[in-house]
């Protein structure tokens, strides 16, 4: 007991250390700003859709509202599954749409049959997801950095919609990953990490890599990875904002956060002696994205040590590590995230979305260690089944 308590106690402690100190740096880190050009990159602003008839109108509407130069910018719709009336409209607006068919909605699938039919005239590729709004000044501001020798670049994605409890707990997580993992890792001089949309890429770069991926999930991982090794940073914008206005629901929230899990979890696996050996070749950069795969996730670990804590108090079995030890990593976990969390986030509503992480916690736990053997890697089929019924009877 005393050797499961003490190896309990390191795993989640390099956890705790690691968030702790991001956390920390991330107060310190200044935004990147860069100066007005008047040279405007050609852009091509991709936008994978699979089942999003609604949002996906929105979306490319609202994305040719920018106030960078109308010809040096592309809106491309690559739509998969499709309603006809909604193929229709999209056709009718000054984009280009470009139609995919696979079993499974993969955006490094999607982005290779735009890639096929497109002309390499384009110097910056811009990925959104089918519900996401840019800010006007959301291209000047990716133009700015590439014109200033940028090769990569993380915009600020948040949630708009914090109407639910789901919705709260969404756009929370997503603000302290901001804080944390790419204001804070720029503190340090290590790259951002990336979300897998509202990201910006050199267009030859992005085609190159995305044509060699090998994974059909796990595409922000498996890129991030590439850059760095590549020795590319890439650079957080937090001024160069888009808005995410998904109707976030539990069962959606519980897959995503499981799928997450199982993809960080492999990759963790498959690269971590890369990562060990990169520290002797002084890629530091490469090193830190393994050890961001080696943290517990965030739901899992703060459930985990709020029940140790308090079962350590309660009944103070006599182990080589008592409720002090607990308390104290619970207390430094939890100061982490308060110092990451923006003001607009404390009242009530966060209190209440905060509540219900237990809950949450239950089903992730259930998802992750119920997927079998013959699935596909990264993500529960099952579970993308059972979502895609619920959303079609609705």
């Amino acid at each position: 007991l005393n050797f499961i308590a003490l190896l309990l106690f390191l795993i989640t402690s390099f956890t705790v250390l690691y968030t702790f100190i991001f956390s920390v740096a991330g107060n310190f880190a200044r935004n990147k700003e860069y100066k007005t050009s008047d040279i405007f990159k050609k852009i091509a602003v991709f936008i994978p859709c699979h089942k999003q008839d609604e949002s996906i109108l929105r979306t490319a509407e609202h994305a040719l509202f920018q106030k960078y130069p109308s010809h040096r910018y592309d809106v491309i719709v690559i739509g998969d599954t499709l309603l006809p009336q909604t193929i229709d409209k999209l056709k009718k607006l000054p984009l280009k749409y470009i139609a995919a068919h696979y079993d499974i909605s993969v955006k490094a699938k999607a982005l290779n049959v735009a890639f096929d039919e497109l002309k390499d005239n384009y110097d910056i590729a811009i990925i959104l997801d089918a519900d996401q709004y840019m800010k006007p000044d959301f291209l000047n501001k990716i133009n700015n950095a590439f014109i200033r020798g940028c090769y990569a670049v993380q915009g600020h994605k948040m949630v708009r919609n914090t109407t639910t409890n789901i919705a709260t707990l969404e756009g929370l997580i997503i603000e302290i990953n901001n804080h944390i993992f790419r204001k804070g890792q720029q503190a340090f001089g290590f790259s951002s990490a990336v979300t897998g949309s509202a990201i910006a890429f050199s267009y030859q770069y992005l085609k190159l890599v995305v044509e060699e991926m090998k994974m059909e999930k796990g595409f922000d991982k498996e890129l991030e990875l590439k850059l760095v090794e590549d020795n590319h940073r890439i650079v957080y914008i937090e001024d160069a904002i888009v808005s995410d206005d998904k109707l976030i629901v539990s069962d959606r929230f519980t897959h995503q956060r499981s799928d997450w899990i199982a993809s960080q979890f492999s990759y963790f696996k498959s690269h971590f002696s890369k990562g060990v050996l990169s520290m002797f070749f002084g890629k530091f950069d490469y090193a830190n994205k393994i050890a961001h795969f080696a943290l517990v996730p965030k739901v899992i670990l703060l459930t985990f040590l709020l029940i140790v804590t308090a079962i350590s108090w309660l009944f103070n079995p006599d182990l080589i590590i008592g409720f002090n030890a607990w308390a104290t990593i619970s207390s430094l976990y939890i100061l982490a995230f308060l110092l990451a969390i923006p003001f607009r986030y404390f009242n009530f509503s966060t209190l209440k979305a905060v509540a219900s992480l237990p809950w949450s916690f239950l089903k992730i736990f259930k998802e992750v260690f119920t997927f079998k053997p013959n699935h596909a890697p990264f993500i529960s089929q099952g579970a993308v089944s059972q979502f895609e019924n619920q959303t079609n009877k609705k």
